[in-house]
């Protein structure tokens, strides 16, 4: 019985022991992963702090006086700040019209871009015809062409329709992208087709399948389309360059160049602009934010 007893006790603290031991190392590890999330979000705060400099700067730059820019060494806080130099960048430049020649074309080249995106993507996520594959590689192989290459026979046709100087000619060109397609037909082909079954056995047309069924389940996939799209046409300069000549016709990227004089240049007043030109696109993105991860998560699924 002695000896029993002398068993059980060493076999408890035995156990016991390896408990402890466990505990510890869960402990440590659990440590170890909060100390690396900790250093992670340290690195990631520099990161974005740096990534905000340029920000900062043009929106220092954008209330301070002419003379105040150029000093040595430079001041990121101005003694006094200059508001009124957001007022005078109305009446230096019709800066209206270039915000609203902005907004039209970036808003219709994206309205336009879901349209024509989506459509293309359903044929090629639910259609089956001969050569079906093959078309499609072929169209994510003009991805591959540099815009620059295209640049040149886009605008001898859009100048021989008569369209420079227009918004048609500034939209049309800008509404048929391959990635767009590559896109939505990944987030097209991780839709259950029993959706489409049920409505088919309901009486719905492909076209009522597509509009009715397809693209609500697809917000994500489009939103992110959209910001991406509307993003990339507000910063859009070479295209509106080479078809724009008319100064109302440009936009806002043209017309910062306003600003700039053959001798000298409004660098306080060229920085208002730009900060109030930053401010659509960048609440754009804000809004859409959470689509965005989901949006390209959701296409990457199946290829």
């Amino acid at each position: 019985m002695i000896k029993r007893s002398i068993l059980t006790k060493n076999n408890s603290t035995f156990f016991k022991s390896i408990k402890n031991k466990k505990v510890s190392g869960n402990i440590y590890s659990l440590g170890r992963l909060k100390m690396s999330k900790i250093v992670l979000f340290i690195i990631m705060c520099f990161v974005a702090l740096f990534m905000l400099v340029p920000f900062f700067w043009s929106f220092s730059t954008s209330v301070k006086t002419a003379g105040e820019v150029f000093e040595y060494p430079p001041k990121w806080i101005p003694q006094s700040i200059h508001w009124e130099n957001y007022s005078q960048v109305w009446e230096v430049a019709p800066f209206g019209q270039y915000l609203l020649n902005s907004t039209v074309v970036s808003v219709m080249v994206t309205i336009l871009t879901l349209v024509t995106a989506s459509l293309a993507a359903y044929a090629f996520a639910r259609f089956k015809f001969r050569g079906r594959d093959f078309i499609f590689m072929l169209y994510l192989g003009t991805m591959m062409i540099p815009s620059q290459v295209t640049m040149i026979p886009n605008f001898i046709f859009i100048k021989l329709l008569g369209w420079t100087d227009t918004y048609t000619g500034l939209i049309l060109p800008n509404v048929f992208t391959a990635l767009g397609v590559f896109l939505l037909r990944q987030f097209f082909m991780t839709i259950p087709k029993e959706y489409e079954d049920a409505a088919k056995i309901d009486g719905a047309s492909r076209f009522h399948i597509y509009l009715h069924v397809i693209l609500p389940l697809s917000i994500p996939a489009l939103s992110t389309l959209a910001v991406f799209t509307f993003v990339f046409q507000w910063n859009n300069l070479m295209w509106p360059l080479i078809v724009v000549n008319k100064d109302i016709m440009k936009t806002l990227t043209l017309g910062l160049a306003s600003f700039q004089g053959m001798y000298s240049t409004n660098w306080n007043l060229l920085m208002a602009a730009a900060v109030m030109g930053i401010i659509p696109s960048f609440a754009i993105f804000v809004l859409g934010q959470k689509y965005l991860i989901k949006g390209i998560t959701f296409s990457g699924i199946k290829g």
